[in-house]
């Protein structure tokens, strides 16, 4: 099968998304299909025998942290030239896009992935709020030129539903059993994390540092307990701003993460926390469990598909103080803590990228067989 992904964030940035379309391409690539990726130029031209063809990216004015690229008539010329059997558009807002009315004007079968809840996010940063309605709008748009539509949650594609999106499946989340293990944890990694201080609950979050990450909720708690270490692992735009917010308290900001590193600051912590209500899914929450550690986590939707309070993991609700301190307290239960560990683990491995990658390719036939 030829397959083009034209996708509006790849390599060599991070992310979740990123995370999903690289096994991916890895995985199609080594069943011998043949593909190509349209993404922001950014230096990457191959990935694991595929094809990465970058267009010239600009600064947008409300998430000047990453570049993004505008919807381009270049991409019609690449996807003609590379007469793929199928496009995969992934979140079709803006270079995205190109590809998903590229497909329609040449007749090819296309599958659009939705990733990033922009419409929500867009409440968080209130001086764009105003362009919500015009996102829906023109979100709502180009999936309905798709085959299939893919959805990363239960929730969203319920949500996306109602929003009069047809077409809709989900798709199975995937994470790396071998990259996360428990067995990554380090004496050294918890010294340093905890800023000398080991004997104190170890908490860490993972991820872009971003407003629609809502990490700043997190900062009361540090008021309050002096027996918590809280480690923020990753770099982004509210960087800066956090770091000025938990000046005083017992936070550290070590920096982007990677590779057998991240995989030690997760496996060394005593929970991984996370305060997001914003996610279609969350495809960290999975890597913590791999880790063998208790999530933390903020109830919504996505996280509720993952979590099972008080089983593999642990829930507060989202604002709530007493909520969350309540959910620390039970990390003093060492008993219900390795019950957690142990549930937390054989739930991550019941999921692999291969399968989550085949399911993608499941969706990609579909959409030929619907198509023709």
């Amino acid at each position: 099968m030829k397959i083009a992904i034209v996708t509006e964030t790849f390599l060599p940035s991070v992310d979740g998304v990123v995370t999903r379309l690289r096994h991916a391409v890895e995985r199609f690539t080594d069943l011998g299909h043949e593909v190509m990726v349209v993404a922001p130029e950014l230096g990457v031209t191959e990935h694991h025998g595929a094809r990465v063809v970058g267009i010239r990216p600009v600064t947008l004015p409300f998430y000047k942290h990453r570049r993004f690229t505008l919807p381009s008539p270049t991409v019609d010329g690449i996807i003609r030239g590379f007469h793929p059997d199928v496009v995969h558009a992934a979140q079709p807002i803006l270079l995205a896009s190109s590809g998903a009315y590229a497909a329609k004007r040449q007749r090819i079968p296309l599958v659009a992935s939705y990733h990033t809840h922009i419409p929500r996010y867009l409440d968080l940063y209130t001086a764009w709020k105003w362009g919500k309605p015009a996102v829906w709008w023109q979100i709502k748009r180009n999936h309905a030129l798709a085959d299939v539509n893919i959805a990363t949650s239960q929730t969203m594609r319920d949500e996306l539903a109602g929003k009069g999106i047809e077409n809709l499946h989900v798709l199975r989340r995937g994470v790396d059993t071998y990259g996360f293990r428990p067995d990554f944890a380090s004496e050294a990694m918890r010294e340093r994390l905890t800023q000398g201080h080991p004997e104190k609950k170890l908490l860490v979050f993972v991820g872009r540092l971003a407003a629609e990450k809502e990490i700043h909720r997190l900062r009361p708690m540090m008021d309050r307990r002096d027996d918590v270490a809280l480690a923020i692992v990753g770099d982004g735009p509210f960087r800066g701003e956090l770091e000025e917010m938990f000046a005083g308290t017992h936070t550290l900001f070590p920096g982007f993460m990677g590779g057998e590193e991240l995989a030690t600051a997760f496996a060394s912590a005593d929970g991984f926390v996370f305060p997001s209500v914003t996610e279609t899914l969350g495809l960290v929450i999975l890597e913590g469990m791999a880790s063998g550690l208790p999530v933390v986590a903020a109830r919504s939707g996505p996280t509720m598909e993952q979590v099972t309070d008080g089983e593999n993991g642990l829930l507060f609700d989202s604002g709530d103080e007493a909520s969350l301190d309540a959910a620390l307290d039970r990390l003093e239960d060492a008993g219900l803590v390795a019950r957690i560990r142990a549930a937390a683990r054989a739930e991550a491995e019941s999921f692999s990228w291969e399968a989550a990658s085949d399911d993608l390719l499941r969706y990609y036939e579909m959409a030929i067989a619907k198509h023709s």
